[in-house]
């Protein structure tokens, strides 16, 4: 089976699964506790943290482990806006953020904040015009994130944060979920003041993510108990998830640039300029490892069933999405050809793929497309 489907999620690392297990055969008592076994895992716990930190050059900021990508944006946006509501409830994001910034986001105009969500033009792009424009002395937040997990985007962090560095005291936060790992992701560099990682996007385990914030800023806690990580996330602190996400972490970092990820999209790009079924969503400048197509009068689900025929795991648009009938908010806000809409694919290369992998897919569309054209 050739599995195209990696910005859902990906395969552990066998390293990484070792590194879980060792450490809760060994280091498995609850880093809270004073004993010699506790202060041992706190130990651990501490390193993890600490190559974590190093790695998204963060040293001197803090990291929270949480139970994923969806919890460390939630953290971020209820958190940074109960924490610094005093200075005003105004919060910026766009259109196409994944569903746990939209719906936090939604959940807090209910209790009186104002939201902003900035529109996008058909490359899935924000303008850096509109966002200035939004900006204001009453906003605290503004949440955008790097790569879009639907069609590859890669929006103008830096510029972004130039911005709105210059319009005060407003934090800054970037969903990085689908950058860590495939490009390079440097809080400093990218001016912002918090950003969230996922391990399972990354070669690491579900149920571990993390939501990185420099030593500046600091969001109230959206759970509430013993006050474990700096009383910012209760509940015991599982520190074989800790150490298995900085091994995920190190590995991705290392390989990020060593995959033929740019020309293997290439080579899908160029074999649909041949077919007049098939259109290009994702942009030509966006991450090198997902492409978005859409097929012209045909839903994206029989596509998703033949190429499963075929031994090829792709999906419909985002995960989060693959089990509905309608278009996602993405594809929505790209404003695609109506004629295209319900016919998107998402492509999504891991470290586990190969170009041989990738000609094989170039082959199943093509048959695929013959197929449609026959029966036409």
């Amino acid at each position: 089976m050739i599995y195209f489907d990696n910005s859902a999620t990906t395969q552990p690392d066998e390293s990484v699964l070792e590194s879980f297990i060792a450490a809760n055969l060994r280091f498995y008592a609850n880093p809270a506790s004073i004993h010699q076994m506790g202060r041992e895992a706190e130990v651990l716990l501490k390193r993890s943290k600490e190559q974590m930190l190093e790695l998204v050059d963060n040293e001197d900021g803090e990291v929270v482990i949480t139970s994923g990508g969806t919890e460390a944006n939630n953290l971020a946006i209820h958190g940074f806006a109960q924490a610094y509501k005093s200075r005003g409830n105004h919060i910026i994001t766009t259109q196409i953020e994944h569903p746990s910034i939209l719906n936090a986001c939604r959940e807090l105009e209910k209790d009186g904040f104002e939201v902003d969500y900035l529109s996008v033009d058909e490359q899935g792009l924000i303008s850096l015009q509109e966002l200035e424009s939004k900006l204001k002395k009453e906003t605290i937040l503004v949440s955008i994130m790097h790569v879009n997990n639907e069609i590859g985007t890669i929006q103008p962090i830096q510029q972004c944060a130039e911005l709105i560095k210059r319009s005060g005291r407003t934090i800054f936060h970037s969903d990085c979920v689908q950058s860590y790992g495939k490009l390079s992701v440097s809080m400093r560099s990218l001016g912002v003041d918090a950003i969230t990682i996922s391990a399972h996007k990354i070669n690491g385990l579900k149920g571990s993510g993390a939501l990185f914030f420099k030593n500046n800023v600091k969001p109230n806690a959206i759970n509430f108990g013993g006050g474990q990580e700096n009383g910012l996330r209760s509940g015991t602190v599982s520190v074989p998830n800790a150490v298995s996400m900085a091994k995920a972490m190190r590995i991705s970092a290392e390989q990020h640039e060593r995959k033929n990820y740019r020309n293997w999209k290439k080579k899908i790009i160029d074999a649909c300029a041949e077919i007049e079924l098939v259109k290009v969503v994702s942009p030509d400048n966006a991450a090198p490892h997902i492409i978005s197509l859409a097929f012209k009068s045909i839903n994206g689900e029989v596509a998703i069933n033949y190429f499963q025929e075929k031994g090829i795991i792709i999906s419909t648009s985002s995960a989060c999405f693959s089990k509905s009938k309608n278009a996602s908010h993405v594809v929505e806000a790209i404003d695609l050809d109506k004629k295209f809409k319900n016919g998107v694919i998402r492509i999504s290369f891991g470290n586990t793929n190969t170009e041989e992998e990738v000609d094989t897919f170039i082959t199943v569309l093509r048959e695929f497309v013959e197929l449609i054209e026959r029966g036409k």
